[in-house]
C-alpha cells in the first residue's frame, strides 16, 4: 500500500507556514553583502555539523568542530568524533552539489549522503545499500527497547514508496516544509540503516527544502533548533501506541511532529531574516553563487585578501597552522582551481593574488 501520511492542518501549523513564507520572502528580497554571506553561510554549515553530530553523542565543542574542519586540527581521544564531523560536513557539501543540479530527490541521493556521513571525511564514496538485518533502538541508560523498526526485507519497498511520495507530492504542490517534516519522520520510522539514520534524516530534510526553494541562501541550521531541546525533538518524533513498527507506528497521527518541525523552521528563518535585515546594504550585490564554489579553507583565506593584494605561503601557513611546504601545495592546488593566480613567480618569495573572478567579491 502506498505511503500515506496521517496528519491534520491545525491553526498552529497554518501559522507556522505563514511565518516561514514571510521570512523567506523577506530574505530573498534583501541584498546581503559578500562578507556577511560568507560568514553566515559558513557559520550555518558549521552549526549544522556541530549540532547534528552532537545529537548523536559527539563530544566536540563548536570551536573544536570549526578547527577540525577548517584547520584539520586533532584532539587526542576524540578521533571518532573528528571523523563524524568531517563526514557530516562532506555530506553537506554534496547536498549543495545535488541542489545545484535542480533535480528531484532520488534513492541514490539518500544512499550517497548516508555513505558520506559514515565515510570519515572521504569525498569519494559508493551509495550504501540498506540494512540486511534487524536493528533495535535502545535507551542509552536502561537498554530497554525504544523502537523496533520494520524487517529488513521490507525496507527497499518502504524507501521506494517514501521517495515516490516526496516527488509526487511536489507535483501536487504539497507545501515543501510539511513535505520535509513528513519525510524526516518516515525515514526515521523506516530506519533503513544500522547506523547514521538520524544524521541522514536531517540531511534528507535539508535536501528537500533546498530543492524546493527553501534553501534561504544556505544561512540557517535546523539542527541547532533540535539540539537546544533534545527532549522535545525525540518526544515529537515518538508517536504511535507502541515501540514496534507493526503496532501502528506507520499509521500514527504525526500532526504533533509536523507542528514541531515547522515551528523550528519558522524560528530559524526569522532569525536569518533579522540578521539579514541588519546587514543589508543599499544596492549590495548577492555573490552567493560564487561563494558556494569555495571550500572552507578558501572562504577563510578570503580574509587575507581583504587586507593585502597578495599573500605568500607563509601567510597561509600561519592562518591554518600548517607547514610552509603544505601551504605551498595548497596554494598550487588553488591556482589549478582558479581561486588564486601567481603574482610574483620568484621561488624564494612567491606571491599569490586573488583571481579576477573573486576580486569583485573582496572589492565590494
Amino acid at each position: 500500500m502506498p505511503f500515506t501520511p496521517n496528519f491534520n492542518i491545525t491553526p498552529k501549523l497554518a501559522s507556522c507556514l505563514m511565518r516561514i513564507e514571510a521570512a523567506k520572502q523577506a530574505v530573498q528580497d534583501l541584498p546581503i553583502t559578500p562578507s556577511v554571506l560568507a560568514t553566515l553561510r559558513e557559520t550555518a554549515r558549521l552549526f549544522s555539523t556541530h549540532y547534528s553530530t552532537m545529537i548523536e553523542g559527539n563530544r566536540l565543542t563548536q570551536e573544536q568542530v570549526s578547527k577540525v574542519i577548517e584547520e584539520r586540527q586533532h584532539f587526542p581521544g576524540r578521533e571518532r568524533d573528528e571523523k563524524e564531523v568531517l563526514g557530516y560536513y562532506a555530506a553537506l557539501e554534496k547536498l549543495e552539489q545535488i541542489t545545484d543540479t535542480g533535480k528531484i530527490v532520488t534513492e541514490t541521493h539518500i544512499q550517497t549522503l548516508h555513505a558520506l556521513v559514515l565515510a570519515e571525511g572521504r569525498k569519494k564514496v559508493k551509495p550504501t545499500p540498506y540494512r540486511d538485518g534487524q536493528n533495535v533502538i535502545r535507551d542509552g541508560r536502561t537498554r530497554g527497547i525504544v523502537y523496533m523498526p520494520p524487517e529488513a526485507k521490507e525496507v527497499p519497498v518502504l524507501m521506494r514508496e517514501l521517495v515516490t511520495w516526496i516527488t509526487s507530492s511536489e507535483r501536487l504542490e504539497f507545501p515543501c516544509p510539511m513535505r520535509a517534516a513528513i519525510a524526516h519522520y518516515q525515514f526515521a520510522t523506516i530506519h533503513p540503516y544500522y547506523d547514521g539514520n538520524g544524521r541522514t534524516a536531517r540531511l534528507l530534510t535539508t535536501l528537500i527544502l533546498h530543492l524546493g526553494g527553501y534553501g534561504l541562501k544556505g544561512l540557517y541550521s535546523l539542527e541547532e533548533y533540535y539540539a537546544r531541546n533534545l527532549g522535545g525533538y525525540y518526544e515529537a518524533l515518538t508517536v504511535g501506541p507502541g515501540h514496534n513498527y507493526y503496532d501502528g507506528r506507520a499509521e500514527a497521527d504525526i500532526t504533533k511532529w509536523v507542528e514541531y518541525f515547522c515551528a523550528g523552521m519558522a524560528e530559524s528563518f526569522e532569525s536569518v531574516k533579522r540578521r539579514a535585515q541588519e546587514s543589508a546594504g543599499s544596492g549590495a550585490q548577492d555573490y552567493s553563487p560564487a561563494l558556494r564554489n569555495l571550500d572552507p579553507r578558501q572562504r577563510k583565506a578570503l580574509e587575507l585578501f581583504r587586507h593585502n593584494s597578495t599573500i605568500t605561503s607563509h601567510d597561509v601557513g600561519v592562518l591554518f597552522g600548517i607547514s610552509d611546504r603544505a601551504a605551498r601545495n595548497l596554494l598550487s592546488a588553488w591556482v589549478d582551481d582558479g581561486f588564486v593566480v601567481v603574482a610574483d613567480p620568484s621561488k624564494k618569495s612567491r606571491k599569490y593574488g586573488l583571481s579576477e573572478h573573486y576580486q569583485s567579491i573582496i572589492g565590494s
